[in-house]
């Protein structure tokens, strides 16, 4: 990331450091310093409330004290004046044309790589049939944070976990077996000439109506269950056919949201490598489970309610609150198994997987996937030092009892490192339900919001949500540029219709339900993705019209001197504009303490709104004064560059045209 996209954090860095040294040294205080954003930017660029503080511990006025500090903390590079406000706030003025210069000639140090890794764990879809509009927003939380802590400097790795052993993906399999007669072979070829994804999102809802009129075929999924996990037979062997070939479809519906991965840690492995034993054992071992020989879970090891259940006592250790953790029949529940993953992911237990490369995208990276052969060349994962999970608020109490686990086994440190990235879920406007082709009642035409069930067979696939924006966006730009290729139309067409449904899910905080509206994504006015690039395509128009009447861009170091920058800021529109255009770092910080990737697709509308008052006001490529001129065109580029790489952030490409 250069320099200059973390310039205006690194000034409010050296502007609180400035001052908590003077503290330190005035008042024997030591503490870290809070900046704020002024109230209105007639009072500055940066507020310093720390004489607040100060007043309650030093029993001064905290206007006294904020005189007193702003005399002693003396210069302050990048500083032009501070000034004393309302009861006791410090607003600092910048010096505009050192600012600006700092901007175009990179003197700053480009943001540091953390050593430790974070791992963040997202999408996570059961391999059994095709993605649904609910994960898409998981995975564009996910690898929009992955994209915000590296621009921080952080180093993550990113698994997408795979439960290829588990229920859902034994109804398929039983349904292919019990119902569909189908062998292996049968499947095998199934894969290479179906939608196969698109089958199984059929076969399964078709499952689940079957189990429900027909209860005793659920002892079918309890056999299939355990073929599955012995990992022998003609039905193991199914279940990995429809497993892989599932999560390929998975990997490339992703791959169209410019989502990618590392590693695919699969729950085949988790079991075959003996992950739960050694996590089971050591439970155990810790008294962190125990074994019911009454009531409900008589037969089950369980975890005692106290360890997960805020407020619960130690008597209710043994009522039905407990979580079980292994069943009567000795299989191990998902959460059991999450433990043992996220044992794995810390490096605490003492096992890994081997790995094989499962997939090259076309940019080149690879991504993993475990298997429990030996190999040789593959690189290393997991060691984490912070975990993320992205997963529904849903399963806030699962993952409650996960970092109990941590905590129950004595590793304290972990459990605090563990977050669960949580989110709320996606539903779809009443007018996009019909446009996508679900029939409402007359009661949920008048809805909010309509949900959508997959297990019944009625939600909407990843790939035709995506299908039918692309759709829409091709209209669009078939209007605006009918004379251009299709293949260039649609290519342009595929760039809008990511950005619009990947801005939609990032608008929103993370515990607010969506309702997906075509209209809304879509719409070229208002805070949309659509807004965004179009004013990063904008600002390319105006530097390519400088191209099309025979100019070349300025050399901008050589012919913009400071005292020359300070002039053209002395326009407090400039300025303004110049000081939006910098806080991209800023937005980031903020997103990454929050956990709220909101914060950057706020920042990135704050932006193209800024480019856009810049545009109306001042016309670059008309412009007389040569100075003017070449001061414009820089902020032009400065602009466009900044557009560009907060949408690249929120994984956003700028299309050539729109």
């Amino acid at each position: 990331m250069p320099y200059w996209f973390f310039m205006f954090h690194l000034v409010e860095k050296r502007i609180a450091e400035a001052f908590a040294a003077k503290i330190s040294t005035l008042y024997s205080v030591d503490a870290p310093v809070q900046t704020e954003q002024p109230k209105q930017a007639s009072f500055g660029e940066i507020a310093v409330p720390a004489a607040f503080q100060l007043a309650r511990q030093l029993k001064r006025a905290p206007k006294a004290i904020a005189a007193e500090l702003s005399d002693a903390v003396g210069t302050i590079e990048g500083v032009a004046g501070i000034e004393i406000a309302g009861n006791g706030y410090m607003n600092v003025r910048l010096d505009r044309g050192a600012y600006g210069s700092s901007l175009l000639r990179g003197e700053a140090p480009l943001a540091a790589i953390e050593a430790e890794k974070t791992i963040i764990e997202h999408t996570n879809i059961n391999p059994n049939k095709a993605a649904h509009i609910g994960h898409l927003r998981n995975a564009i939380l996910g690898d929009t944070f992955v994209r915000m802590l590296r621009a921080a400097g952080s180093n993550v790795e990113v698994q997408n976990y795979i439960d290829n052993t588990g229920v859902q993906v034994a109804d398929v399999v039983v349904a292919f077996e019990r119902l569909e007669k189908k062998s292996p072979a049968d499947v095998q070829t199934l894969i290479g000439t179906t939608r196969f994804d698109y089958l199984c999102w059929d076969l399964y809802a078709r499952m689940s109506s079957y189990y429900a009129d027909h209860s005793e075929a659920l002892e079918w999924r309890k056999s299939t269950l355990h073929a599955i996990e012995s990992g022998e037979g003609a039905t193991s062997e199914l279940a990995h056919l429809v497993s892989d070939a599932i999560v390929r479809a998975h990997l490339a519906t992703m791959y169209r949201l410019n989502i990618e991965y590392d590693v695919l840690p699969r729950e085949s492995e988790i079991l075959h490598l003996k992950f739960w034993s050694q996590a089971f054992e050591l439970l155990k071992e810790r008294k962190a489970i125990f074994f019911e020989n009454e009531g409900k879970n008589k037969g089950c090891w369980v975890m005692p309610a106290s360890a997960f259940k805020q407020g619960a006592s130690d008597e209710e250790e043994n009522t039905d609150d407990s979580k079980v953790i292994v069943r009567s029949n000795s299989t191990v529940t998902y959460v059991g198994k999450d433990i043992a993953y996220q044992l794995w992911k810390f490096g605490l237990l003492g096992k890994d997987f081997y790995y094989r490369k499962w997939h090259t995208y076309p940019d080149g990276h690879d991504v993993w996937a475990s298997t429990s052969e030996p190999q040789t060349g593959s690189p290393a994962f997991g060691r984490g030092a912070r975990v993320y999970n992205v997963i529904d608020s849903r399963q806030s109490y699962l993952q409650d009892v996960v970092v109990a686990g941590l905590r129950a086994l004595g590793f304290e440190k972990q459990a605090e490192a563990s977050v669960h990235f949580s989110y709320e879920m996606v539903a779809l406007s009443p007018r996009t339900c019909i446009e996508m082709g679900i029939e409402l009642s007359d009661e949920d035409k008048k809805k909010p919001y309509v949900e959508v069930s997959g297990r019944k067979g009625l939600g909407v696939k990843a790939d035709d949500l995506i299908d039918k924006l692309i759709e829409k966006a091709l209209e669009e730009v078939t209007s605006r540029h009918a004379e251009d290729p299709e293949p260039q139309r649609r290519r342009v067409a595929e760039k809008i219709a990511i950005g619009a449904l990947r801005y939609f899910m990032l608008k929103y905080t993370r515990n607010s339900v969506i309702a997906f509206d075509f209209a809304e994504a879509l719409s070229f006015t208002g805070e949309t993705g659509v807004y965004v690039q179009y004013a990063a395509v904008r600002a390319s128009k105006i530097l390519g019209k400088l191209a099309e009447r025979g100019d070349t861009l300025p050399d901008f170091r050589a012919e913009l001197s400071r005292d020359a920058i300070n002039r053209q800021l002395s326009d407090e529109r400039l300025w303004q504009a110049l000081l939006t255009a910098s806080k991209a770092d800023a937005a980031i910080e903020q997103a990454v303490s929050s956990g709220e990737p909101s914060h950057v697709a706020r920042y990135a509308f704050q932006l193209a709104q800024a480019f856009s008052s810049f545009y109306q006001d001042f016309p670059v490529v008309a412009e007389s004064d040569k100075e003017k001129k070449t001061f414009l065109l820089w902020l032009t580029t400065y602009f466009r560059a900044q557009l560009e790489r907060t949408l690249g952030v929120l994984g956003i490409e700028v299309p050539e045209y729109m």
